[in-house]
């Protein structure tokens, strides 16, 4: 496998963190990043002494500047930049009654605008050296409508469509993948505060959830592929998750 400089957006949990340390482990250079500046080093000092290579370099996915600098710095480091995987996302759950308008807009800054700030980030310099792989967490909440996750299913269907419409556009050299996880360990229920959605989400995910190490597999599967292999769209879910990304 070729050693590749490979940029984790949302890397201070969950998913991101699991694939930093699997896409370490195969021998790539990963950058993580994301708000968390402690927790990012934590991970790239456990990384490093277990004989990855991993630099931490703090970004809110939100900031555009702060995106295009982290991209500019990475290819002024490395003198390039092979995969970028977009993993940053919120899930704070609740009816679409509560109007909690606030939460929403959050969501749509990192789960939307942020995607595209990364997009915007990073494919001049795709384009500018032949090549690259953009991957991006979406979600089996994106083709479901359940109660409560109406603007979540809508960030995530959005997802879906923007990171396939950059498939599309893109010069073939350019590989574009969407990972889609159903119900996974994550601290994504933490930005729940609707006490009903909350109790309801949280007893789905004690029932369901699979390891982001999952996520992460899938993930290096992709990356790993030879570069006129472009592997579209991976769903990755419990067994268990039967009828509905939410159901009880």
């Amino acid at each position: 496998m070729q050693n590749k400089i490979v940029v984790i957006i949302g890397a201070s949990s969950g998913i991101g963190e699991a694939t930093a340390i699997r896409l370490a482990g195969d021998g790539h250079q990963v950058v993580i990043a994301a708000r968390r500046a402690h927790r990012l080093t934590q991970i790239a000092d456990r990384i490093n002494a277990d004989g990855g290579r991993a630099t931490a370099l703090p970004v809110d996915v939100t900031d555009q500047a702060a995106v295009a600098a982290l991209a500019d710095s990475v290819v002024a480091e490395f003198g390039g930049l092979d995969v970028v995987v977009e993993c940053a996302g919120l899930m704070p759950l609740s009816p679409l009654n509560a109007l909690k308008l606030e939460e929403w807009k959050r969501m749509i800054d990192v789960n939307i605008r942020g995607l595209l700030f990364s997009i915007a980030a990073v494919l001049p310099q795709f384009q500018r050296q032949g090549g690259g792989h953009f991957v991006t967490i979406g979600s089996t909440a994106a083709g479901e409508v359940v109660p409560a996750a109406a603007v979540y299913s809508a960030t995530k269907s959005a997802a879906g469509v923007i990171t396939e419409g950059l498939r599309l556009e893109s010069d073939p050299s350019i590989r574009v993948t969407t990972i889609s996880p159903g119900v996974t360990e994550t601290e994504l229920l933490d930005s729940v505060t609707d006490p009903a959605a909350q109790e309801l989400s949280r007893a789905v995910f004690k029932k369901l959830a699979i390891s982001p190490d999952a996520v992460a597999a899938a993930i290096s599967y992709a990356v790993s592929q030879p570069s006129d292999v472009d592997v579209n769209e991976v769903v990755v879910r419990p067994v268990s998750q039967r009828y509905g990304w939410l159901a009880p």
